[in-house]
């Protein structure tokens, strides 16, 4: 629906700029408002204010980063393992913005930093779609929606910590809605049966170094290890065993029969 949206939409070339970059990113702005007040409430619940919630929803500008962080304090993770999990869970961005870089060409520094704090996932994927789909499309087109989904995404934050400042907040509901967030991450990421290996790895390695270090840096040990030998197993296979099964797409009405490497790949 929302890529319908963003290429049917034939704007009025006498609308000022600024109201046809908020269409496009309407549907990615409103969206945001359920999902930015459960993480104001959230965070409030960990011992935010509204200050200091606003100020995480501009410099860190991710939902699942939020979450973690607000899950992380309320069982007093210490900050190196809290800044070791942000670094790992956020590095995915240095690939995003590389498959952007080539419609930023000739912009500067300042422009270019300004680009890459305020990306995530969604503006990413609205931003993509326009680059590729409209040769009108301006890197100053690109942050105005990232600018748009930013301010919605950090006025809903704020509006959940006053909501938050009215209730009394039940902790446990923090840690059910990170596990609940990240499960359903990881559902939407299996498409082969390599990557479900590469998941109960990860459980069984995060249970066994939690147990050893007895402190959360072990999930960022294992998340490590996980990740390492997921990718080890996947280039000996597409080296030596090109047709493994374990690199097959899982039957689904959205995954077609075949390989992983040689399906054609969705979006991008």
């Amino acid at each position: 629906m929302e890529a319908l949206f963003l290429t049917k939409q034939v704007p009025d070339p006498n609308e000022p700029r600024w109201r046809q970059t908020l269409q496009i990113s309407m549907p990615l702005n409103l969206s945001y408002v359920p999902i930015g007040l459960a993480a104001g409430v959230l965070l409030h619940a960990a011992g935010f204010n509204t200050l200091l919630t606003a100020l995480v929803s501009v410099v860190i500008f991710s939902g699942g980063a939020q979450f973690m962080i607000a899950s992380m304090l309320t069982i007093n993770a210490p900050l190196l393992s809290i800044v070791l999990m942000l670094f790992f869970l956020e590095l995915r961005y240095a690939l995003l913005g590389s498959s952007l870089s080539k419609y930023l060409r000739g912009q500067n520094e300042g422009f270019l930093f300004f680009f890459a704090v305020s990306m995530n996932d969604e503006n990413y994927a609205v931003n993509y779609l326009k680059f590729a789909t409209d040769k009108k499309w301006t890197p100053s087109d690109a942050l105005q929606v990232e600018h748009w989904s930013l301010l919605f995404w950090s006025v809903s934050n704020v509006v959940g910590s006053l909501i938050g400042s009215a209730l009394k907040i039940n902790l446990d509901v923090v840690h059910f809605a990170l596990t609940a967030l990240f499960l359903y991450m990881i559902i939407m990421q299996v498409k082969s049966r390599l990557a479900i290996l590469v998941a109960l790895l990860s459980a069984a390695l995060a249970v066994f170094f939690l147990m050893l270090t007895k402190s959360t840096l072990g999930l960022v040990i294992a998340t490590l290890i996980a990740s390492f030998l997921g990718f080890a197993i996947e280039h000996e296979l597409r080296v030596r065993r090109p047709q493994s099964r374990f690199l097959w797409r899982l039957r689904s009405p959205g995954n077609s029969d075949g390989p992983v490497e040689n399906a054609s790949d969705e979006g991008l």
